[in-house]
């Protein structure tokens, strides 16, 4: 006994579809911040090493738990230039300028937070 299956999409079907689409769009828009940072907090372990401006150009050499890491900050941006960490991911992070972007070097403990006018969460752990 052989059945034929019926591949038409029904009503619900469609229902289902276009409830997803705007419950992916209203989260989108909703929870993705485009805001561009104005301030960089680096923290090394639990301790705020400080708050910085990034409209500026300079490095900072900040000591963490493995030796010193590299902190370049130029033109609303900031990334890990150098880092004594082994795997380097904090490194090929590349360039942040957005609010609520974070870089974190685990291994030397030293995270990377940008700051804009409003802030998307109260604090970073790890």
């Amino acid at each position: 006994m052989t059945h034929k299956l019926n591949h038409r999409l029904l009503l619900g079907d469609w229902l289902v579809i276009i409830a997803s689409v705007v419950s992916i769009i209203f989260m989108f828009l909703q929870f993705w911040s485009f805001e561009q940072a104005s301030k960089l907090k680096i923290r090394q372990g639990n301790q705020i090493i400080g708050t910085y401006d990034l409209n500026q150009t300079r490095d900072l050499h900040v000591h963490g738990a493995l030796g010193d890491a590299l902190i370049s900050i130029s033109q609303g941006k900031v990334r890990f230039k150098q880092s004594p960490c082994n795997n380097q991911y904090c490194v090929h992070q590349g360039w942040l300028s957005h609010a609520g972007e974070v870089a974190i070097c685990l291994p030397n403990q030293i995270s990377l937070h940008l700051i804009g006018v409003k802030s998307n969460y109260d604090s970073l752990n790890y």
